[in-house]
């Protein structure tokens, strides 16, 4: 079993914790990781991109000339592509589907990895316990400062803490996030994560293989 220093709100060690090897002593996969990467983003991507086919643009309802004996070209529509200010072919549009399909065994396993990686390169912080009397910012700048979080940190709460969330929303470099929600890309993003005792156990019975 994997061993990790505990602390308290103050930044002092206050003993050991044990971390399953299951979650926290993988070696990590680049490929997978960025799999995972790939497959998250593309699936909260927002498609703003959008050009008007022939069937969206204005106009175009009656055939512009006789199909015959004008001595031009035969054409059914001002909208058609051909024209000027006519519709787009193959732009891009609402329609498209960027999703990556990836398995619900393969997204865990990155997840697990991301975590062992935060292990492995002392970027853990695990806290026994994380609240505040008040949802004030520089009770949680306070925190962080004395724990040495003096970079992007990912607070990962076990269960929703008002005052802890509206305490930390104001810190540019930091983010708060359930456990039952954490998630490859948050990891990866942030620097350090930052969370309490009791976030071992939901991460163990939300993500169980």
């Amino acid at each position: 079993m994997l061993k990790t220093d505990l602390y308290n709100i103050k930044g002092e060690k206050v003993g050991k914790i044990t971390l399953p090897e299951k979650i926290f002593g993988l070696k990590p996969d680049n490929d997978l990781l960025n799999e995972a990467v790939v497959s998250q983003q593309s699936a909260s991507r927002v498609k703003y991109a959008h050009v008007k086919m022939r069937g969206e643009v204005r106009g175009g309802g009656r055939k512009p000339w006789a199909q015959k004996h004008t001595g031009q070209a035969r054409h059914g529509s001002i909208r058609s592509p051909l024209w000027r200010k006519g519709g787009v072919v193959f732009g891009p549009n609402p329609e498209k589907n960027y999703t990556k399909k990836i398995t619900v065994k393969k997204r865990r396993l990155a997840l697990f990895m991301a975590l062992s990686s935060k292990l492995r390169d002392k970027e853990l912080f695990i806290v026994e316990e994380l609240k505040i009397p008040e949802p004030r910012t520089k009770l949680m700048i306070e925190i962080l400062g004395k724990l040495g979080l003096n970079k992007k940190t990912l607070i990962s709460l076990p269960e929703k803490d008002k005052n802890v969330y509206l305490a930390s929303r104001n810190i540019p470099k930091a983010k708060t996030i359930l456990t039952n929600s954490l998630n490859v890309v948050d990891l990866l993003s942030y620097k350090y994560l930052l969370m309490p005792q009791k976030a071992i156990e939901v991460i163990e019975t939300t993500f169980k293989r």
